[in-house]
């Protein structure tokens, strides 16, 4: 479960929309909207990025994409892990002799 946001959707897309139209610093965007700097910096830079604008960064859709993809993979590492201890535990099982019922 994600932790909660500090910051409303609302108010991220304003103050982002506020940077990029009226063309003033980011410092003094987030001052007059009582946000701090560095988060309405980064909320800049991923909007810029889910606009194609900065390649060097991923998309929200990416970013989404390969948490998913992690999650996938940690889960299926744990399967391999119980797999893994099942064929051993399975394997010495039928290591063992046999012995036969006496009548």
């Amino acid at each position: 479960m994600p932790a909660p946001r500090k910051y409303p959707d609302e108010l991220r897309e304003r103050a982002v929309r506020e940077v990029q139209n009226s063309g003033r610093p980011v410092a003094q965007v987030a001052r007059d909207l009582g946000i701090h700097r560095e988060a309405l910096r980064l909320w800049v830079r991923q909007a810029e990025a889910d606009l194609g604008s900065r390649p060097d960064l991923l998309t929200s859709a990416e970013r989404a994409e390969l948490v998913q993809l992690r999650k996938e993979a940690a889960e299926l590492r744990r399967a391999n892990e119980i797999l893994k201890a099942a064929s051993v535990f399975f394997a010495k099982e039928l290591d063992q002799p046999r012995t036969r019922p006496t009548r």
